[in-house]
């Protein structure tokens, strides 16, 4: 294994996959160790789902429904098309205790952010391409009810997964300047 802060200075997003994907044991055991992030009270806030084959066309027709667009719009064809990108998108979910007497919901979804970070560094320290995707519909109520969430479950995002292109090398980041971003309080 290699020491945490080499896979997190190593770990680049890599937006187009091979259709190579891991199968759901190995997601599960990665998902084992992920479930270590802070998690004030023990509430494990969090959930993963796979969408895999037809279940990414549904949330291109979601994502369709909830902008508004016609199916035959080419806006539309390109933006259904998105969830086709990977061969397995892993849907972030926090799931939220209510009026928790000592974890408030921003809290809870820090921890279920913390999982699905780890995830991600564990998925490229697996060898596998991801990339956490968002978009302005990833909170609407068509998107939500396609992934059959409940009344106090919020998706995060998903993230896309699928191997890594042969020819694919990863390019330095800059991190910018971590001294401007730190400040100390006496």
């Amino acid at each position: 294994m290699r020491p945490v802060r080499a896979a997190v200075t190593a770990r680049r997003s890599v937006s187009k996959v091979t259709g190579d994907a891991p199968g759901d044991a190995e997601l599960v055991e990665l998902l084992e160790a992920a479930g270590r992030a802070a998690d004030h009270a023990g509430l494990r806030p969090w959930r993963i789902i796979a969408l895999r084959g037809a279940a990414r066309e549904r949330l291109g027709a979601a994502l369709v429904e909830a902008a508004g667009l016609e199916p035959a719009d080419r806006a539309a064809e390109k933006l259904a098309g998105k969830p086709l990108r990977a061969p397995v998108l892993l849907a972030l979910v926090a799931v939220r205790t209510p009026d928790h007497e000592k974890v408030p919901a921003w809290e809870q979804d820090a921890t279920a952010a913390g999982v699905a970070h780890l995830l991600s560094l564990l998925l490229d320290e697996a060898g596998w391409g991801v990339m956490w995707r968002t978009g302005p519909h990833t909170r609407h109520p068509t998107v939500s009810a396609m992934h059959g969430l409940g009344e106090h479950e919020r998706l995060l995002g998903w993230l896309y997964v699928g191997g890594r292109p042969e020819r694919w090398r990863p390019e330095r980041r800059r991190t910018g300047d971590a001294a401007s971003r730190f400040t100390t309080l006496d």
